[in-house]
């Protein structure tokens, strides 16, 4: 039985509701670093097949920002961070402001690479504190990196271990808008978090669902 199997509907709940309370966090963090009030949800999380996991950006070849570090301590694994280029220009261009600012230019501004980085380590950051609290494990994100490149390239970073033993990814899926305006500008990304084999078993028995 491979470990996708063994992951149930109460599973996903409890990393939801940590989800959400991570969001809560990160929310705060946000709206200090726009300067406006940001609201922030996870809306589902669900176990899907490497397959399926390269629809959720739209495939393989769609070029995404990417935010990737790796998990240290009790529980050790990968996790990554997507976002469609556009969205993230969205995000950028209000924390620097800069209309002109795109990650697809030949020649990206530092401080606006400065500012995803930022965001990706708010997010991530705020998540995995969240789960260290609920579990009591001790859990550290390493500094993340960032890429824009084909979400293939990207992602193909932590498949290359977890593959061996495992064909299924967490997602997390993640909606970020300013307050009151839920329909517009709403920034939507999906985290995937990658377990290594014996993670997932330590976490979900340090939550007392295994």
């Amino acid at each position: 039985m491979n470990q996708g199997q063994k992951i149930t509907s109460l599973h996903l709940d409890v990393l939801k509701e940590i989800g959400n309370i991570g969001a809560a966090h990160a929310a705060t963090a946000l709206s200090d670093l726009l300067n406006k009030k940001i609201d922030m949800r996870v809306p589902k999380v669900e176990m899907v097949s490497f397959n399926d996991m390269m629809e959720f950006a739209g495939g393989a070849e769609k070029a995404v920002v990417g935010i990737f570090l790796r998990i240290e301590g009790d529980v050790e694994g990968s996790m990554f961070f997507i976002l469609p280029i556009e969205q993230a220009n969205q995000f950028i261009r209000r924390l620097i402001c800069d209309d002109s600012f795109s990650l697809r230019d030949s020649q990206i501004s530092e401080i606006g690479l400065s500012a995803m980085q930022e965001m990706g380590n708010i997010l991530s950051g705020s998540y995995l504190s969240a789960l260290s609290d609920f579990t009591g494990l001790k859990i550290y994100p390493t500094v993340p990196g960032l890429s824009v490149d084909m979400f293939g390239a990207i992602i193909s970073i932590g498949l290359i271990e977890i593959s061996q033993v495992s064909d299924h990814v967490i997602v997390i899926n993640t909606s970020i808008f300013e307050d009151g305006m839920e329909d517009s500008n709403e920034l939507k990304g999906h985290f995937f978090l990658l377990p290594d084999p014996d993670s997932f078993e330590t976490i979900f028995k340090a939550l007392g669902v295994s």
